[in-house]
C-alpha cells in the first residue's frame, strides 16, 4: 500500500472519529513522558536511594506509567465521547465530558499510587483554582510552620471517588469553560485532546503532532 493509499484514508472524514483516538493516545503517551521523565530524573538525582541502577529502573518506571496512564485515559475519554454522541443520533451534550471523564479517571486514575496521586492532585488544584472570579488578586495567607509528621496515604475507596470526580470537572470545564482553567493545565489539554483530532498526513498522525 502506498503512503498516498494511506494518506486518502486517514484524511477520509468516515473515519476521523477513529482516528482522533488512536492519535489522542499517540500524543498522551508523548506528553506523559515528557512531562514524567525529567521529572523523574531530577527527583532521582536530588532525593533518589539505593544504587543508580535502581534509580534508573524507578526513572523508567515512573515514566511507563504515567504516559501509559494518560494514554490510557485519553483512549476511554474519546471513547465514550464517540459512544455517547452517536447514542444521542450524533448530537453532543454538555454532560458528555463530565461522564466521559468521570467513567475514564475511575478506570485508569482510582488506583492509589504515588504516580496517581500527583496527577490527581495536580488536576484537582486546578479544579478548584476554576472557582476563583477572574481578575481578582489572591489574598496573602502566610503558611503555618508546623511539626514534623508522618504523611499517611489516603483511603483507597475514596482515593478512587476522588480520582474520578476530579477528572470529570477537569474534562467538564475544559470543554465549556476552557477560561477559567490555568494556562499551564488548558495548553496541556489542547496538546493532548484538541489536536488529536487534526491531521494532515501519516506524518502528523503518527511521528509529530503538526
Amino acid at each position: 500500500m502506498s503512503l498516498e493509499v494511506v494518506n486518502r484514508i486517514i484524511l477520509d472524514p468516515a473515519y476521523a472519529d477513529y482516528l482522533a483516538i488512536l492519535k489522542g493516545a499517540r500524543n498522551g503517551l508523548v506528553y506523559g513522558a515528557k512531562v514524567r521523565f525529567p521529572h523523574a530524573l531530577v527527583m532521582a538525582i536530588l532525593f533518589g536511594k539505593g544504587s543508580w541502577k535502581n534509580r534508573i529502573k524507578s526513572i523508567f518506571r515512573a515514566t511507563k506509567t504515567h504516559a501509559l496512564n494518560l494514554a490510557k485515559f485519553v483512549t476511554i475519554y474519546k471513547s465514550l465521547l464517540l459512544f455517547q454522541r452517536k447514542a444521542n443520533g450524533g448530537s453532543a451534550k454538555k454532560a458528555d465530558t463530565f461522564i466521559a471523564g468521570l467513567i475514564g479517571g475511575y478506570i485508569v486514575f482510582g488506583e492509589r499510587n504515588a504516580i496517581n496521586e500527583q496527577i490527581v492532585l495536580y488536576i484537582t488544584s486546578r479544579v478548584v483554582a476554576s472557582f476563583i472570579p477572574r481578575d481578582v488578586p489572591p489574598s496573602a495567607h502566610p503558611y503555618p510552620e508546623r511539626d514534623a509528621v508522618k504523611p499517611l496515604p489516603p483511603n483507597a475507596r475514596i482515593f478512587s471517588v476522588f480520582a474520578a470526580v476530579a477528572w470529570g470537572a477537569v474534562m467538564y470545564l475544559f470543554k465549556e469553560k476552557g477560561e477559567t482553567i490555568q494556562p499551564g493545565l488548558f495548553n496541556s489539554m489542547t496538546y493532548i485532546y484538541n489536536d488529536s483530532n487534526y491531521w494532515e498526513d501519516l506524518r502528523t498522525l503518527i511521528w509529530h503532532n503538526k
